[in-house]
């Protein structure tokens, strides 16, 4: 499995995913997509075999609705004032555990966290 994390998100994921059994994981930035449209990025990882990681759930859940096969889409949600790089890295942490060795075929994976301090995980097919 491999991860192409979103501009939103930090390079670090990336790194993290690599240093946690998926080599070719990597940033949107290191392939020179940074300012790209979504949906360019959306069809990157989707014709590239990527699960790709963002915290932009709202314009790439439509985007992956439209694809017959992808490899799947992890969001991390975070109430709004609370996203740090720490907070980025235990949410991808939990994505890595949900997902242990299964590869996500069109599925999403939503890692919310909640100005109470709770996370919720969900896991759902899509399309």
């Amino acid at each position: 499995m491999k991860f192409l994390i979103d501009e939103c998100l930090s390079p670090e994921l990336a790194t993290l995913a690599r240093g946690r059994g998926h080599p070719e994981s990597t940033h949107v930035t290191w392939l020179g997509l940074t300012g790209r449209k979504d949906w360019v990025i959306a069809r990157r990882a989707a014709d590239d075999g990527y699960v790709l990681v963002t915290n932009n759930a709202g314009d790439f859940r439509p985007l992956y609705r439209r694809e017959k096969v992808h490899v799947g889409l992890v969001c991390l949600n975070v109430a709004p004032g609370l996203m740090s790089l720490d907070l980025q890295k235990r949410l991808f942490l939990l994505a890595l555990s949900e997902l242990g060795e299964d590869e996500p075929y069109n599925e999403v994976i939503e890692i919310t966290a909640h100005a109470d301090q709770t996370v919720r995980i969900e896991r759902y097919a899509l399309p």
